[in-house]
């Protein structure tokens, strides 16, 4: 087991990474619910996999266990949703020193830390991701929020949770193409931070996808945890350097909306959004076609498409692009790679070459 500091001073916190931690998680994770009464906030989908172990665990430590299942996948993550589940938590008793864990993927994560911070003014959660997309992404930082029909996450807090249990274990049930998604992330982090994980991703590709190894799981994990970790800590809500942790999202997530959030999964989003991206520093002479090309081979090896979704004209994501939180004063915030293992943010990059470069990766 690999343990990650997220170093926030006396809010600092602990991600655990390793295979099988499921088993023991009371022993990682109990004194953070020792007395306290514990809502566990999952889906559908894993009501009946995982939410009976996980309480029996939790069971050892907590005063009091008690559940709240929420229809699986994106629709659901809403204000009605945020407001089910507090219902919920007052109808079993919860209070300010109660504990909420998020027992899913990033979605739920993302529901149970809002959840969380709003109920009776702010509690404590903890995180236990069960994709890959939420181990490296979504579980460490503390975003929290849903969204509107306008956008994704428009409404949300800033959130740290007590600690997050990743069990790699669960990956071993995931899809292959929810596993791909996952790697967008890994791979997106690889492109903004650190040339080794890239490298390490190219060499490893065939060990990670579609049967992932535990070892190199691990060390991918750990190694993309730690990275955020570092910039979580000097940035912690995003008033500076935190943004280049978007990379690939402003044009992604304006896909997902112009598409209806049925067409791709967030994950092949962010891929997508990376490709256009990349096109996009190209064509402003921050890095090499090869260099675009490298990236999109390496996209293209953990199974993640790399081009605009038919249907989904330039003009459309444009548009949508505006609705991106990340925005200010009316400019469009993007992330644009300057080499493999840097990124910079820029405001003022002309429209027609944002338009052309999203023409160059629509799908023919």
């Amino acid at each position: 087991m690999n343990e990650v500091i997220v170093e926030l001073e006396e809010r600092s916190y602990p991600i655990f990474v390793g295979n099988g931690l499921l088993k023991t998680i009371d022993g990682l994770i109990g004194e953070h619910l020792a007395g306290r009464s514990v809502c566990i906030v999952t889906d559908s989908n894993l009501k009946e996999r995982f939410l009976p172990d996980v309480e029996r665990s939790l069971s050892r430590c907590a005063r009091a266990v008690h559940r709240c299942v929420f229809p699986a996948g994106e629709a659901s993550k809403r204000l009605s949703t945020i407001e089910a589940i507090c219902r919920e938590a007052v109808r079993a008793g919860l209070d300010r020193n109660s504990v909420f864990v998020a027992l899913g993927g990033g979605v739920c994560g993302d529901m149970t830390g809002f959840a969380a911070s709003v109920y009776m003014r702010g509690t404590r959660f903890i995180q236990i991701p069960t994709s890959l997309l939420a181990m490296v992404d979504s579980s460490v930082g503390g975003k929290t929020g849903v969204d509107l029909p306008e956008g994704k996450n428009l409404v949300g807090a800033f959130f740290q949770p007590e600690a997050v249990v990743i069990d790699t274990a669960f990956l071993e049930t995931l899809p292959k193409r929810e596993l791909s998604c996952g790697y967008a992330e890994l791979i997106k982090t690889a492109v903004i931070l650190d040339e080794t994980l890239f490298a390490f991703l190219e060499a490893d590709a065939g060990a990670l996808l579609p049967h992932p190894a535990p070892a190199q799981t691990i060390e991918a994990v750990s190694r993309c945890c730690t990275l955020k970790a570092g910039v979580v800590a000097a940035d912690e809500k995003e008033s500076s350097q935190r943004a280049i942790l978007n990379y690939g999202h402003t044009f992604g997530h304006a896909i997902e909306a112009v598409t209806g959030y049925t067409k791709v999964e967030h994950g092949e989003a962010v891929a997508i959004g990376m490709s256009v991206a990349a096109r996009l520093a190209v064509s402003l002479g921050f890095i090499s076609r090869e260099t675009a090309e490298r990236q999109d081979a390496l996209l293209r090896a953990f199974a993640l498409p790399v081009t605009v979704p038919e249907g989904c004209s330039a003009e459309a994501v444009l548009q949508a692009m505006g609705a991106d939180k990340k925005n200010s004063n009316g400019k469009l915030k993007l992330i644009l790679p300057e080499r493999i293992g840097k990124a910079g943010i820029h405001t003022d990059v002309p429209r027609e070459m944002i338009l052309n470069a999203i023409r160059e990766r629509s799908a023919q």
